[in-house]
């Protein structure tokens, strides 16, 4: 739970200390997705918090959520993360008609609105933040990133910064 650390300001001779847990394995993941309605008018953001890695159930139960809060047909662009790929989850999409899956190419994040937004929420709010315990940084991940998802510039900006997404209008 080592803090991602970025130069910070500090009075002239006083370094800046950040105090952390060493040791410890624990860690934060993150499912996320960002919506793009058809007219493209208002982009949404979507994610759950697990204190393990992301597993195939993970994401089938990620999609169930969505597609109930979506409520309409899904065209789902993602990249070829073991779980994505996993039988398990392929089943869950074949009997979910509702659901469209488009892969992007083999290592390509830089084509992934979602890696912007993982990139700026630990770069900015959550950099040189040290959590002392794994609830203390879910509680702030969540903060951070329901802030985020009532930013809609800042949103459609990861969108932008992609070559493969919408254009500004």
């Amino acid at each position: 739970m080592a803090p991602l650390v970025r130069r910070t300001w500090a009075p002239c001779g006083k370094t800046p200390i950040l105090y952390q847990r060493t040791r410890s394995h624990e860690k934060i993941s993150m499912i996320a997705a960002l919506t793009v309605p058809p007219k493209r008018r208002r982009v949404g953001l979507y994610f759950s918090l697990h204190s393990s890695n992301v597993t195939a159930k993970l994401v089938t139960r990620f999609l169930r959520n969505l597609s109930r809060q979506v409520q309409r047909p899904l065209v789902v662009v993602w990249d070829r993360y073991r779980p994505h790929r996993a039988i398990s989850t392929q089943k869950f999409l074949s009997r979910n008609k509702k659901i469209h899956i488009y892969f992007l190419p083999p290592y390509a994040p830089e084509l992934n609105p979602v890696e912007l937004f993982w990139s700026y929420l630990k770069n900015n709010p959550l950099a040189n933040y040290p959590a002392y315990d794994i609830n203390t940084l879910g509680a702030t991940t969540r903060y951070h990133a329901s802030k985020i998802r009532r930013r809609p510039s800042l949103l459609r900006s990861f969108l932008y910064g992609t070559p493969l997404f919408l254009c500004p209008k």
